[in-house]
């Protein structure tokens, strides 16, 4: 399963990722992971939840992310969800037909695998297409 959490600068959406991550904690058997782009949420995570600086990794495009996601799990098959913070800052130059693409790669990814994946974006949901919308919760 794909969620997707898409919003204006400033609408709150790592707000609502870390409580998020917080719940999933406290409620999932299974390890929790946080990717996030710089070192802004090292106090807001839970210790419980293995927090992955992407600036660590020089994540620069989508096929390097779908990459570093499958090398994740393959290293630790015990993880049930992956948190995924502002997306867009991570990866270089995305359009939003790539966007689209790595939500449905990430979508397939996930029903195979059986992780859940929680992705939050910089991206005005009023534009964004039908394809990207579909994962909003």
């Amino acid at each position: 399963m794909v969620q997707l959490i898409m919003g204006l600068k400033g609408s709150g959406k790592t707000k609502r990722l870390v409580e998020m991550v917080r719940t999933a904690v406290d409620t999932e058997s299974g390890s929790i992971v946080c990717i996030e782009k710089d070192k802004k949420l090292t106090y807001d995570i839970p210790y419980q939840a293995r927090l992955i600086f992407a600036s660590d990794y020089d994540i620069g495009t989508v096929e390097f992310f779908k990459g570093f996601l499958s090398g994740l799990h393959a290293g630790n098959y015990d993880i049930t969800h992956v948190f995924i913070d502002n997306f867009v800052k991570m990866v270089k130059d995305v359009s939003e037909q790539q966007i689209a693409e790595f939500l449905a790669w990430l979508d397939a990814f996930s029903t195979k695998e059986n992780v859940t994946f929680t992705v939050s974006m910089t991206l005005d949901p009023e534009t964004a297409s039908d394809d990207i919308k579909k994962y909003a919760i």
